[in-house]
């Protein structure tokens, strides 16, 4: 587990824009944070640099487990679970064959009710190709958790989804909090978990 994400004098710079500068804060297990801003103000490029995808042009960022302190952004990737924009789904795998792939993945078991739990039982053996937007944002869901992974970084987690989809969101949130993990999401919706806020 992750007991805290610290990030020190954070900066990132895309072409030729400095998107955010001299950016500091600490989240703690067990706690979410917002990240908040208009269109272009750099939210999912924070949550990359988080992540690993891009390398900041300033700053450092630590992961702190009970063992050890993480720099390194590719190791620290490996506590990451991602949820973006991005679904990156195989349109001719049906929904169970897909979080088949992810789950052998990150090493870990597709069971068939992890897709209960996402709402996707009906659609199983459905290709990928026929899912609508909020199924393949409920499938993105269910690679989340098949992968197990402390740090969730969630860009505009409710997206897509229809009230009870993003009722489902909020309920997976707080569990993930609830059982020690860290959530850092950019969303313009509030997030529901008593959280803490993050203007860029």
């Amino acid at each position: 587990m992750i007991s805290s994400l610290t990030v020190e004098k954070l900066a990132c710079t895309r072409g030729d824009r400095r998107l955010f500068d001299n950016l500091s804060f600490q989240v703690r297990a067990g706690q979410a944070l917002a990240v908040e801003g208009s269109n272009g103000a750099g939210k999912t490029s924070l949550l990359r640099v988080l992540a690993g995808f891009l390398a900041p042009a300033a700053g450092r960022i630590v992961a702190r487990t009970a063992e050890r302190e993480i720099e390194d952004g590719e190791e620290r990737g490996l506590l990451v679970g991602w949820l973006g924009h991005h679904d990156g789904l195989k349109p001719q795998l049906t929904v169970l064959e897909q979080l088949s792939f992810f789950a052998h993945l990150y090493g870990a078991k597709a069971e068939a009710a992890l897709l209960e739990r996402v709402g996707l039982t009906r659609q199983a053996e459905l290709p990928c190709r026929y899912l609508s937007a909020g199924q393949r944002r409920r499938l993105a869901l269910a690679r989340l958790l098949v992968s197990n992974r402390p740090l969730w970084l969630l860009d505009e987690p409710f997206a897509a989804l229809d009230t009870a989809g993003q009722i489902l969101v909020a309920q997976l949130m707080a569990m993930h909090c609830g059982q020690g993990g860290i959530i850092i999401a950019a969303t313009h919706d509030p997030l529901g978990l008593g959280n803490e806020s993050l203007k860029l």
